[in-house]
């Protein structure tokens, strides 16, 4: 089942299809900045060994990750996975159904805030489309 490739260049490969190539472009500029260990392990770790398998498609991972992320209240790393919808086929609808679930089982305070953003980079996302 193996297609030859490694779990960084299969994590690249998905890193870049959800996160967009100039967010990986940006994050990979500097290879002797500080960070560019932390890059090569996500890339390796998140992306390649969890986000690249195919056992479940990337809107479900997409709807999952937002939740958790929001229900966590890691909002940063919320609003870039929340851009990335337009990539995973995640809708509004199913972040809307996400963060319902984050109300009930993780907080309606994280959930609210979620909401906000959510209604912020949304209304970006549609400004910047035209």
């Amino acid at each position: 089942m193996s297609d030859g490739k490694t779990m960084q260049e299969k994590g690249t490969i998905t890193r870049t299809k959800v996160l967009g190539e100039a967010h990986v472009k940006r994050s990979k500029a500097d290879p002797t900045d500080i960070a560019a260990p932390f890059v090569e392990m996500i890339t390796d770790a998140a992306w390649g060994h969890v986000w690249s398998r195919d056992t479940i498609p990337l809107r479900e991972r997409s709807m999952m990750t937002l939740a958790l992320l929001a229900g966590l209240g890691n909002f940063e790393e919320f609003e870039l996975h929340l851009r990335a919808t337009a990539n995973t086929g995640a809708t509004r609808d199913d972040v809307i159904e996400a963060l319902m679930h984050v109300a009930i089982y993780a907080g309606v305070p994280r959930a609210n805030h979620a909401f906000k953003l959510a209604r912020q980079i949304f209304e970006e996302m549609e400004n910047a489309n035209g």
